[in-house]
């Protein structure tokens, strides 16, 4: 089993954890159903669910995107190399976990800046004999910092999977973020894949409800700033888009015998 740290890109940063304050990471852990959570943070859950009920399902149907795109990845795509950008609170099936079950030597880089993530990662993000996983303290917005740490782990003349779940809503600015995703591709080689997941705004009469219920999701910190899906589906331009492009998550190649219905949160997986 090979488990590490990668070096911090801002060794002055101290995480501080306040369970009397509430953190967007264990407010979407209490979403999720997990139990790594306090009353702070299901008090702003339980806000934010009763304004725009629909974010339960966003919630999940993410999660559930998560097992299928890297089971895709790491058997159809044959990808060896992950590194997860906005990592969250490890659950059940992480990253990790789905990608080593179908290769066992897959290799893992996590990176997130909250520090509750942090905690949780030194105990459980443990690998295969075969394969590695690593985590990384540093923000989606320190590109050539991850990129760097990364290679300690990874082999970037090989085809890596950018996994950028949740994580470009945290960028305000979308020519930032566009900036950010452009410089992670630049630096992975042809046969790469890019993975976007993220909320967009809804175009129905939920729509006010979504906006109120953002801004108290706010209050957990890490502002959270929905795109429209047509806005999205840009991030992935000048890629080779998979089969079935860029759909409401709940869509993508949904496991057989299941009849999902569409959330308001959009993903695509797209080849270099």
């Amino acid at each position: 089993m090979t488990t590490s740290a990668v070096p911090d890109p801002d060794s002055t940063y101290q995480p501080v954890l306040d369970t009397a304050v509430p953190h967007s990471a264990r407010v979407w852990n209490y979403w999720l159903g997990g139990k790594d959570n306090y009353p702070a943070d299901r008090a702003i859950g339980n806000q934010v669910r009763e304004l725009y009920p629909e974010i339960i399902n966003i919630a999940r149907e993410s999660r559930a995107f998560l097992g299928r795109v890297v089971r895709f990845l790491a058997g159809e795509a044959g990808i060896r190399q992950f590194l997860d950008i906005g990592t969250g609170l490890p659950t059940a099936d992480n990253t990790h976990e789905v990608a080593q079950r179908i290769a066992p030597d897959a290799r893992i880089v996590y990176v997130d800046r909250d520090p509750l993530v942090l905690v949780h990662a030194r105990a459980l993000l443990t690998s295969t004999p075969e394969g590695a996983t690593a985590f990384m303290d540093a923000d989606v917005r320190q590109p050539d910092a991850i990129l760097a740490a990364a290679t300690r782990l990874l082999d970037f003349t090989q085809p890596i999977a950018l996994m950028m779940l949740g994580i470009l809503g945290n960028v305000a600015d979308t020519d930032e973020a566009h900036s950010i995703v452009t410089r992670l591709l630049h630096a992975v080689p042809a046969g790469s894949y890019l993975v976007v997941n993220d909320g967009t705004i809804p175009t129905d009469d939920t729509a006010a409800a979504a906006r109120e219920a953002g801004r108290r999701r706010n209050e957990a910190g890490d502002p959270y700033h929905p795109r429209t899906p047509e806005q999205l589906a840009r991030f992935l331009d000048g890629l080779e888009l998979v089969e079935p492009g860029v759909v409401s998550t709940s869509l993508w190649r949904p496991d057989p015998g299941t009849n999902p219905t569409p959330v308001d949160s959009h993903c695509g997986v797209a080849r270099k």
